[in-house]
């Protein structure tokens, strides 16, 4: 029988498909913690990034006392980043913080019942795969996965393993969001027809760290257990570190970004993934050895299989002027929905005269503020470091205390991965992207996309 050790050895350093054991790979040592309803709940940190010391750990620490949950340790491959958290965490905490050297040290000392996985974007699924081996539950930051082989073996271990799993996708846990879901659900907006959506800024050192990419060594790491099931090739500091900057570990912008917007798109409509993509980009100004483009645009078709009901998504991107900043606009032939003002109008909707011209009749949206409609959030409290990512850090830790669902489940990690990939696929080989549900592959051009 597999060993839960040679099952995490595996997963971290394979260099082709992953080997499942949700079950076999476990080791007797691995049910001695069995969490009762009072206890404390031991949380590990997997990877100690800037976001996680940022927004992550903040978040967390709203609402630990509360929930009795507790960090007890950092996992990270460079030495300097999980000294620099075990440091931080005491700082934070009081506590002494264990480390571990990689996530194999870590599950197999058994000393948490959670991880909180803040990585390179794509090792997301991968140490997804990890922890739901070892039954432990998992926040986990977005994109879920850069490839559809990451994203279907990430999803079926945690539908396997059953693990509380919430995909860091934070408007999910937002008040506004659930209020824009709640009105589009109860028809009073009309059907989409269009929505459109950017993320602008003005920012050389966008995802650069050139200082840290100097002091870096090979030796301070473990380079082929960051490489995980991508081609190896040879040390190299900024694939390391500026990660986001070079495919195949990110997608970049459709990755970090679009990932969030997109998948509102999914919650509000319904539909798991586009029908299509077509896209395009370039390095146009910030030629520093980047492989992943500074500016990029994309146009989804959106709707059911039989292509009698649906609408366009039109998303933009660039790192070269930060006009415009960020959108999100839906709109229906009534008017708009605009989640950067939180406001519905009638901005655009068809007028008496239009109409009356057609036989119709004129179609304007009430005014309503999102702000003023009650709902209900799936979380407890409204607090904290930017409310969203403490909401939904919330929603994480009640639901691993109650094994409810969270927000943000698997199917929303896998839903919008699909979009990323298709997204991706469209921008690197020039042809529209579509998506084969019964083999669960994108395809460009029919063929299947890989790297």
């Amino acid at each position: 029988m597999t060993t839960r050790r040679n099952f995490i050895k595996k997963t971290s350093l394979a260099t082709g498909a992953l080997t499942f054991g949700v079950a076999s790979g476990l080791s007797a040592k691995s049910y001695g913690r069995v969490l009762g309803a009072n206890d404390r709940v031991q949380v590990g940190i997997v990877g100690f990034s800037n976001r996680c010391k940022g927004s992550l750990i903040p978040a967390f620490l709203n609402h630990n006392k509360n929930l009795n949950f507790e960090f007890v340790g950092v996992s990270d491959i460079w030495n300097r980043r999980r000294e620099e958290g075990a440091a931080y965490l005491k700082e934070k905490t009081g506590d002494k913080m264990k480390v571990w050297r990689n996530n194999e040290e870590m599950y197999e000392d058994n000393k948490i019942d959670a991880v909180i996985i803040s990585t390179a974007d794509f090792q997301h699924a991968l140490h997804t795969v990890q922890a739901a081996n070892a039954k432990k539950d998992a926040y986990v930051e977005k994109p879920f996965a850069e490839t559809m082989d990451d994203a279907r073996v990430g999803k079926k271990a945690v539908e396997e393993s059953g693990i509380v799993f919430q995909i860091g996708s934070q408007r999910r846990s937002g008040t506004n969001y659930h209020a824009a879901n709640q009105f589009i659900k109860s028809g009073k907006f009309g059907d989409i027809v269009m929505v459109e959506m950017s993320w602008n800024v003005n920012q050389p050192g966008r995802w650069r760290l050139p200082q840290l990419t100097k002091e870096i060594r090979e030796s301070d790491t473990d380079w082929k257990r960051y490489l995980m099931n991508r081609p190896y090739e040879a040390w190299d500091p900024r694939k390391y570190l500026e990660y986001r900057l070079f495919w195949p570990y990110s997608s970049g912008i459709p990755g970090q970004w679009m990932s969030h917007q997109i998948d509102t798109v999914h919650w509000f409509s319904g539909y798991d993934h586009p029908r299509s993509v077509a896209a395009n980009g370039g390095i146009y100004l910030w030629k520093d050895g980047r492989k992943n483009y500074d500016t990029m645009t994309s146009v989804f078709d959106y709707g059911d299989e039989a292509g009698e009901n649906g609408f366009q998504v039109v998303y933009s991107s660039r790192f070269t002027n930060s006009a415009g900043g960020t959108k999100e606009i839906y709109y229906s032939n009534g008017g708009e929905l605009n989640l950067q003002t939180n406001k519905v109008s009638a901005n655009g909707g068809l007028s008496a005269g239009q109409a009356n011209r057609m036989g119709l009749s004129e179609n304007k949206l009430d005014e309503y503020n999102l702000s003023d409609i009650e709902v209900e959030v799936v979380t407890s409290a409204n607090t904290g470091v930017d409310n969203m990512t403490s909401n939904h850090m919330l929603n994480w830790m009640e639901c691993v205390r109650s094994r409810a669902k969270t927000n943000g489940p698997i199917e929303a990690g896998y839903n919008h991965s699909i979009a990323n990939i298709m997204t991706t696929a469209a921008l690197r080989t020039g042809l529209k992207a579509t998506f084969d549900k019964e083999t669960q592959n994108v395809l460009a051009g029919g063929q299947v996309f890989k790297y």
